[in-house]
């Protein structure tokens, strides 16, 4: 009896060595994987910010912003007709795709038939795999010709470039609200139609101020790859450096600069893009700071 109860914690022990060392190894390589993923983000953050130095120290970053003068001949980078552009293409891009998205999602979240959603679900998704440069193209085959003959002008404008990426995010703002409408307890339902609420009181009151988190998250996520966009914008807003307030003026962005003038650029004018990707930069990782922190705190109220 001795001998057994002495062999007993012996055998359980050999036992588990080979799950805790399995363990441990997966552990370890999921730390690489995280670390090896930091460091990626901190060299381009070294790589850009470096590269951009030299013209936001010559210049000065309030200078630079604030400039409305965009003419590399000249050694001159003022960047606010960019920044201006970028903001009017977003907004404008937000304001269509946020109202047809999040309707796309309440209908196949809440109204329609499972046969219907299964339908149209992979539809939606390959709206997500078109090539950029596929939407460039429709945009300036059919959509800046409509522009011209509806509102006069050479059509290329910030809102064709609205227009194009609204399309191309609508695909974020339907999956992610969808799945955040899905998720929400069914009791929410019930428990409000069971008061006699319409189903679309149900909706409008209860459904979407519960799913209010991840549906922002979803606009966030949809907005930094509005403003991180660069061949199909580029290819519709006819890339004039001057500071406009309306849409059917053309316009330049950040991304759609740096796509265009990349390849002849060097010396100053090369530094002077790397600012504007820095500047690009800063305002994509605040957006997604921004998404992470209403994520959290949808899931705390939650």
């Amino acid at each position: 009896m001795k001998k057994n109860s002495v062999e007993t914690p012996s055998t359980h022990t050999i036992h588990k060595d080979p799950g805790a060392r399995k363990e441990k190894t997966i552990h370890i390589v999921l730390l690489l994987a995280a670390t090896v993923s930091l460091l990626a983000l901190f060299l381009i953050t070294a790589f850009v910010v470096g590269e951009g130095w030299p013209v936001m120290v010559k210049h000065g970053p309030l200078n630079l912003i604030l400039g409305t003068d965009w003419t590399p001949s000249r050694l001159s980078f003022g960047m606010l007709p960019q920044l201006t552009g970028t903001l009017l293409v977003t907004l404008g891009a937000l304001l269509i795709a946020v109202p047809l998205g999040v309707g796309c999602a309440i209908f196949l979240a809440e109204l329609s038939s499972e046969k219907v959603a299964n339908l149209l679900r992979p539809c939606i998704s390959l709206l997500a795999a078109v090539p950029s440069v596929v939407y460039g193209f429709l945009g300036v085959i059919a959509l800046v010709p409509l522009l011209r003959s509806t509102f006069g002008g050479s059509g290329y404008s910030l809102l064709a470039g609205s227009i194009v990426l609204a399309i191309m995010i609508l695909p974020s703002i339907i999956n992610i609200s969808e799945d955040t409408l899905r998720a929400l307890p069914i009791d929410y339902r019930e428990a409000s139609l069971a008061l006699g609420s319409t189903r679309w009181q149900t909706i409008w009151r209860v459904l979407l101020p519960a799913a209010r988190p991840g549906i922002v998250v979803s606009i966030i996520l949809a907005m930094g790859r509005a403003i991180g966009e660069t061949m199909a914008v580029m290819m519709v807003t006819g890339n004039r450096a001057k500071v406009t307030g309306a849409l059917l003026d053309p316009g330049v962005t950040m991304a759609g600069t740096i796509g265009l003038e990349w390849s002849y650029a060097a010396d100053e004018h090369s530094s002077a893009l790397f600012a504007l990707g820095t500047f690009l930069f800063i305002v994509i990782m605040l957006l997604n700071g921004v998404a992470q922190l209403v994520t959290s705190r949808g899931r705390v109220s939650q």
